[in-house]
Order: C-alpha cells, then structure tokens, then sequence
C-alpha cells in the first residue's frame, strides 16, 4: 500500500505514525531505488540522489559547481510529478508526527548532499567547494519541493522552476555572507 494512502487511513489520535505506516504494509524501497506509483501500477524509479549524481555528471564541462548542482536539480525534479506534489503537504505532517521519520528525513539529506559532493568531486572541484554546493544543493532541492508541493495548485511551473529559483535565492544570500 503507498505511503500516501497509509497517511489518510483513519487512526486513533495520538497513534504513532510509523504504527500506521507497518500496520498499512508499506515497506522501505531498495536503497538506490523508490517507489513511484501511478494508474494503480508500481514502477522502480533512481532515487533522488542518483538523480541529482547524474545531472551534475552530464552537466556542461565549463559549467560552474552551482551550475552543475542547478543541472542535478533538473534532472532529478524531472522524476516528480503530480502524485509527488499532491503528497507533499501530508509527508510534510507525517515527518512532523515522528521523531523517526524526522531522522530518517535528516540522513536522507545526508545522503542526497553525499551524493552531489561524490558528483562534483568526480568532475574535479575540490571537496570544501563540492561539499558547499552539495549542502547548498539539498537545501534548494528542500526549499523548492516546499514552494511546488505547498504553493497555488493553478501554478503550471513545474518543480525545476522552484528548485532553480531556491538555489538562487540560496546564491545571493551567501554572497551577502561577506
């Protein structure tokens, strides 16, 4: 059963979310792989973060770090689409719900800046340079999933768009860091 219909199952209050998550039968993907479901089918899709890993490798030789993470944001936003928008707002309420959903949000996080930093280092920026850009890269990734998923339904922009204009509104603000 997908994550989406587990969180609209009524349950008593104050039950714990991951209770409702094992009692629905949802089970964790394969780690480099999720769960995408559509039209009553179930399909393996990459994970985000090797989304993000390939964009940054095929982005433009002569493109800068943040050019090749705003590549790796395109490329891994393309994966989402209307199902991932409509589960933003109550994935967002059910990490709220558990501290061990929050955890498992934190290390995925890890695990997405992990995998655009291995990205640009491949590409040979040095690691303080990579590992900026990588946590820079989450951080738009994390931002423009919030704008898309949470924003006016009538917005035809997809998640890309938000994704960019997080990574540059992150851009102008360590500019300001002096």
């Amino acid at each position: 059963m997908p994550l989406c219909v587990a969180m609209d199952a009524e349950y008593p209050s104050g039950l714990d979310v991951l209770q409702v998550v094992e009692e629905a039968g949802v089970r964790g993907p394969p780690p480099e792989s999720v769960a995408g479901v559509g039209a009553g089918r179930r399909r393996w899709v990459p994970s985000p973060g090797a989304l993000l890993a390939e964009g940054i490798s095929e982005a433009a030789a002569d493109a800068s770090p943040l050019e090749a993470v705003a590549a790796g944001l395109e490329r891994a936003s393309s994966a989402m689409g209307p199902m991932n928008r409509e589960l933003g707002p109550r994935l967002k309420a059910a990490v709220a719900a558990s501290t061990e959903l929050q955890e498992r949000d934190a290390l995925k996080s890890v695990g997405l800046a992990a995998a655009m930093t291995t990205a640009l280092v491949a590409r040979g920026v040095p690691g303080p340079t990579a590992q900026l850009a990588g946590e820079l890269g989450v951080l738009a990734f994390k931002q423009g999933y919030a704008r898309w998923s949470e924003g006016d339904r009538d917005d035809g922009s997809g998640l890309a768009h938000h994704a960019l204009a997080a990574l540059q509104d992150l851009r102008t603000a360590a500019t300001s860091l002096g």
